[in-house]
C-alpha cells in the first residue's frame, strides 16, 4: 500500500463516502470550517515567527527640568 499516491477513483470514492455520511448540506459547512481553521493556523504561524516586543513596563521617563 502506497501512501500519498491517490488517484482520481480514490478521490471520487472519498467524496461519495463523505456525501453518504454528512449529506449535501453539511459538506459546505465542514469545508468552510476547515478553511477557517487553516487560515487561523497560518496566521498563528505568521505571528509566531515575528519578533515579540519586550515585556514589562516601559523604561522610566526623565523628570522634567524646572525652568531656570
Amino acid at each position: 500500500m502506497q501512501c500519498g499516491n491517490i488517484g482520481g477513483w480514490e478521490i471520487i470514492a472519498i467524496v461519495a463516502v463523505l456525501l453518504l455520511l454528512f449529506g449535501g448540506k453539511k459538506i459546505p459547512e465542514l469545508a468552510r470550517g476547515l478553511g477557517r481553521g487553516i487560515g487561523e493556523f497560518r496566521q498563528g504561524m505568521k505571528d509566531h515567527n515575528q519578533p515579540k516586543p519586550p515585556e514589562g513596563p516601559p523604561p522610566p521617563k526623565e523628570p522634567p527640568q524646572p525652568p531656570a
